[in-house]
């Protein structure tokens, strides 16, 4: 599950902590974005990636509850200049499931430098954060949600927002795959999500945290402040058997003024929700707004539609992407590198 605020325990290795997660078209092709470690206490713990880990794009098909296709991302130990050398394996079929499988080689290069190989583009390295909420708005949410009530935007003025996330930065990898790819190719109804990865002493991989859906935990587990919540290490399949009607429960409390059923409208939301894993047709414009949630671009106000979505009603957020239009490009890598 995603979160931007710093922790104690991310603190210690903000590397390992997802930001945001972004799907959508390129110029055919498919974009994947994965920001982690961001600066928004105006600290973080180490720059760079975390080069014991593993950063995975975990991509389901036509709605397999589990995934057929992970692009694994790996990274050296930090040189002089702060560069680190990386790696990029594909695993396809049963492999894509198996920390132990090897993956097969697609390229290498270095962070701060895009690099390519077989029509697949990579891009890592520090970079503006394109996020953009006015954090004073969420904690009106997160009050209601703690209280089971809801939520009072009385004292809320759309008109004084401000991004609080203007002018941080967090650590992004930019996989770019092309149309040509057999399993991407325009139509194909996928799953994505993305997890952090750290090796163990005993020789294997424990999840550290992972994200799917904007804002999930911001919202619903806010005083997680050690991550140490079970759905950081679980899979997306078993998102509804484990916490279905926890979340059900929460969205019906703070939907309660919103909608006749709110206990219908709470299953109806944790239905959305869980699995973790944010649809997207490829091919298509991506778009992650009230209508349709299809990928997620940059530009989208992800915090507007998923605050709206669990109250039940037209929450504003006061701020348009044209407020973080300067923390995006339209090419590759599609980052602003900090």
């Amino acid at each position: 599950m995603s979160h931007h605020l710093d922790t104690p325990l991310a603190a210690q290795n903000g590397q390992l902590f997802i930001d945001d997660l972004y799907v959508f078209a390129g110029p055919g092709s498919t974009v994947f974005v994965m920001d982690v470690n961001s600066d928004i206490t105006g600290v973080y713990a180490r720059p760079g990636f975390h080069p014991e880990a593993r950063y995975e794009f975990m991509v389901h098909l036509d709605g397999a509850a589990f995934e057929d296709l992970t692009y694994r991302i790996s990274f050296g130990a930090p040189d002089r200049d702060g560069r680190q050398a990386l790696r990029l394996h594909e695993l396809t079929g049963a492999a894509a499931r198996e920390d132990t499988a090897p993956g097969e080689p697609v390229l290498e290069g270095r962070t701060g430098e895009p690099c390519a190989a077989n029509g697949i583009r990579l891009w890592a390295g520090r970079a503006a954060d394109p996020f953009y909420i006015d954090l004073s708005l969420l904690a009106l949410v997160n009050g209601a949600v703690a209280g089971g009530t809801v939520p009072d935007l009385a004292a809320w003025n759309p008109e004084d927002a401000q991004n609080s996330f203007a002018g941080t930065t967090v650590e992004s990898i930019v996989l770019e795959v092309p149309h040509s790819h057999p399993l991407l190719r325009p139509g194909a109804r996928t799953g994505v999500w993305c997890a952090t990865k750290l090796a163990t002493d005993a020789g294997g991989w424990r999840q550290i945290n992972r994200a799917g859906y904007p804002m999930m935990w911001p919202i619903f587990w806010p005083g997680d402040t050690d991550f140490t919540n079970p759905a950081n290490t679980r899979h997306p399949s078993q998102d509804f058997p484990a916490d279905g009607e926890h979340l059900a429960g929460l969205v019906a409390a703070v939907a309660a003024g919103a909608t006749g059923d709110p206990g219908g409208y709470g299953r109806t939301v944790a239905r959305e929700l869980f699995p973790d894993v944010l649809p997207y047709v490829v091919g298509t414009p991506a778009t992650f707004g009230f209508a349709a949630r299809n990928g997620r671009p940059p530009a989208d106000n992800a915090p507007e539609v998923m605050l709206s979505l669990v109250t039940g009603t037209a929450v504003p957020s006061g701020l348009t992407p044209a407020v973080a239009a300067g923390q995006r490009a339209g090419a590759f890598p599609y980052v602003i590198p900090a």
